[in-house]
């Protein structure tokens, strides 16, 4: 199992990207930092944008119970749903062991898995797929594509993504977001944004029809590339979904703690 420093810091990367993205949505979002837990609800209906993350390290079974119910209270103050995201490799052996019972104790239930990663693997060189042109989000139109693109690949309705992204100036010009495209039309998407050091990979997806075509990968290579070149940054973090796992090793990142994700109970 990789060393605590690394489970640390995907959890950190988690806390700062989504600092950005959440107040880039709504200046007025519900960023804090408390006692072993960080905010990050911008309140739209992108889920994404609605997250609570637990922050301790090495919590016992008692600390880790109190801190879901705090989270859970967070999470039904809000109008809209969102996740808690829980770096399990920060969790002491025994709070480990009975973190889902707890969780289901504080009114949440697990919604699906994820990996955090990460790599010293900058600079990359200039990526390519044989039908793919890359093009680099500038427009509202393009970042339209993008939101939809997540959506459809998350399944979410269309509006969700596009009440998280459009309006944007964030990912027109800070963030390195790329689409793919074949024979014009937008199939795949990837972005990297600067966080304390590192390259954070940021709603990674393809549209369900063109996957296990190896674009996701070339997307993200893609956007890897171009923000390490503006950079000058060496070390890439991202948290994979279970679907993308496995695609992220072939580019160099490396496992560290399994993220679990939880949503409050119907």
């Amino acid at each position: 199992m990789p060393g605590r420093t690394e489970s640390i810091e995907s959890m950190e990367q988690l806390a700062v990207a989504w600092r950005a993205m959440v107040l880039d949505r709504d200046r007025g979002a519900d960023v804090r930092d408390l006692p072993g837990i960080a905010v990050r609800w911008a309140d739209c209906r992108f889920a994404f944008w609605n997250c609570v993350t637990l922050t301790d390290v090495d919590a016992d079974a008692a600390l880790v119970e109190q801190r879901l119910g705090q989270a859970a209270e967070i999470m039904r103050s809000k109008r809209h749903p969102g996740f808690l995201w829980l770096f399990e490799d920060l969790l002491g052996d025994e709070a480990r062991a009975g973190v889902r019972s707890a969780a289901g104790k504080a009114g949440l239930e697990y919604a699906f898995p994820g990996t955090g990663m990460a790599g010293d693997l900058l600079p990359l060189p200039e990526p390519s797929h044989p039908e793919l042109t890359f093009v680099r989000v500038t427009t509202d139109e393009q970042l339209r594509a993008y939101a939809d693109l997540n959506s459809r690949a998350y399944g979410f309705p269309l509006e969700d993504g596009r009440d998280g992204l459009l309006g944007s100036t964030l990912w027109k010009s800070e963030v390195h977001a790329y689409l793919g495209l074949r024979d014009g039309d937008p199939v795949t998407c990837a972005a990297t944004v600067e966080a304390d050091g590192r390259l954070f990979v940021v709603l990674v997806a393809t549209a369900p029809e063109w996957q296990r075509r190896g674009y996701g990968e070339a997307v993200t290579r893609k956007a890897l590339h171009e923000g390490a070149r503006a950079t000058g940054l060496t070390r890439a973090t991202l948290h994979a979904t279970e679907a993308g796992a496995p695609v992220y090793p072939r580019i160099g990142f490396e496992p560290n703690s399994p993220v679990h994700f939880y949503s409050l109970k119907e």
